[in-house]
């Protein structure tokens, strides 16, 4: 049986929301939560960006780290990490197999709830100094969120995201952010909307956390490959200038560790950052080797997950450093604000394919056609590689991106023959 088999059972329970289940289970379990070390991070976007810095350095400084994050690109082992290696399929069975052994007859756990569970099993088992979790939706009722005590709480740049679950406005995003500060213990805030600073700072206030508002860190040169915070310069690997404010996240929390004792030299986070990677992310591969004239033209393409406003802005950003203009094969979730990222991102001579994003409710691609008022040359796709094949028949563009869904980027990276870089 693989992963996927294993876990199809818990797929019909969906997201449901609330710490009972999983604390139940936890507690079946022997509570091995209690056993791992927390920095638990929260926000919409650059979590996973944080975690991946905060995961390579600590690893490289001599810890034993354990990476929780969500959701996996290509397979489930990426959600759980020791030391930057994903857990072997083997071991994830062999866990889930101990959680799923744990869950009562009347007990109904979410499928994040029983990969939550099987990631602290794990991170106990495997006696980490540390975990770096990443929060899956939300904060306060996130399967997470389950300890009195952590190292830190982290909350990155809040924008409005899955405001269905969450609320419908940047205030009641924030609070449910801000759930998984804890009483006494260090909060590092990235920068945020007016709106979600006094939430923040009401809550942390409440709880007495030491709480570091985290400013963006410095460029040290135009190719925004080096930066500077609070006296450190580093090297920056991730692209994007949203990588200033990410890592200046992880550099904080990494001087606030230092403070605080931890063997954590300044060369560690020099050499952790540069060794940092974290896929689907502003991530350049190579796709296609195809007749071009009388040469053969390596096609080069842009993947990047932004699939809100805030990630698209991002990405808006670092395209506007490229060759114009762009040939964009985007797909969107149904659940997304389709209208707003559009807009953000095309411009009039641009090129627009639109495509399915595969097993997820997505939005028709005839659909994201009609919503797009900027681009004249717009073709509505059946698949990826259908959109795929049309970009591969003309001339070469100066700049073609993969967009608007984490799961089509990993759809991508899971069945396309590429190459990185």
């Amino acid at each position: 049986m693989n992963i996927d088999q294993f876990l199809a059972s818990f797929q019909r329970f969906g997201v449901n929301m609330g710490l009972t289940r999983i604390k139940k289970l936890l507690t079946q379990l022997g509570n091995p939560e209690n056993n791992v070390p927390l920095i638990h991070v929260a926000g919409t976007n650059g979590k996973g960006s944080v975690c991946a810095y905060l995961s390579s350095v600590l690893t490289t400084a001599g810890y034993k780290v354990g990476r929780y994050t969500s959701p996996h690109l290509v397979t489930w082992t990426e959600r759980i990490c020791l030391n930057e290696s994903p857990i072997s399929e083997a071991d994830l069975l062999a866990v889930l197999e101990q959680v799923k052994a744990a869950i009562g007859e009347e007990d109904h756990p979410t499928l994040f709830e029983v990969v939550t569970a099987a990631a602290w099993l794990y991170f106990a088992q495997q006696k980490v100094d540390v975990a770096v979790m990443e929060v899956g939706l939300g904060g306060r009722l996130d399967a997470t969120n389950v300890k009195e005590e952590v190292i830190a709480s982290i909350i990155t740049p809040i924008s409005r995201e899955h405001w269905q679950v969450l609320g419908d406005t940047i205030g009641k995003i924030a609070t449910e952010k801000a759930g998984v500060l804890k009483q006494n213990c260090p909060a590092l805030i990235a920068p945020q909307e007016t709106e979600a600073v006094s939430v923040i700072q009401k809550r942390a206030e409440q709880l007495n956390c030491p709480t570091t508002w985290v400013q963006p860190a410095t460029p040290v040169s135009e190719k925004f490959d080096r930066a500077t915070y609070q006296g450190l310069t580093y090297p920056l690997p991730l692209s994007g200038t949203v990588q200033l404010t990410n890592s200046a996240v992880a550099v904080a929390t990494l001087q606030y560790l230092q403070r605080q004792g931890w063997n954590i030299s300044d060369a560690a986070i020099e050499e952790g950052m540069q060794k940092t990677r974290w896929l689907g992310r502003l991530q350049w591969v190579t796709w296609r080797d195809v007749p071009f004239g009388n040469r053969r033209s390596h096609r080069a393409l842009l993947l990047d997950g932004a699939h809100n406003p805030a990630a698209a802005q991002g990405l808006r950003d670092y395209v506007d450093r490229l060759p114009q203009p762009v040939t964009w094969i985007m797909g969107i979730l149904a659940t997304k604000e389709q209208e707003k990222i559009l807009k953000i991102l095309l411009r009039p001579n641009d090129t627009l394919y639109t495509v399915p994003v595969p097993e997820h409710q997505t939005t028709p691609p005839e659909d994201l056609c009609q919503m797009q008022q900027t681009v004249e040359q717009c073709f509505p796709c059946s698949d990826l590689e259908t959109a795929l094949e049309k970009v591969a028949t003309r001339p070469e563009a100066p700049t073609t991106i993969l967009c608007g869904s984490l799961y089509l980027v990993g759809y991508f990276l899971g069945t396309i023959p590429h190459k990185s870089g």
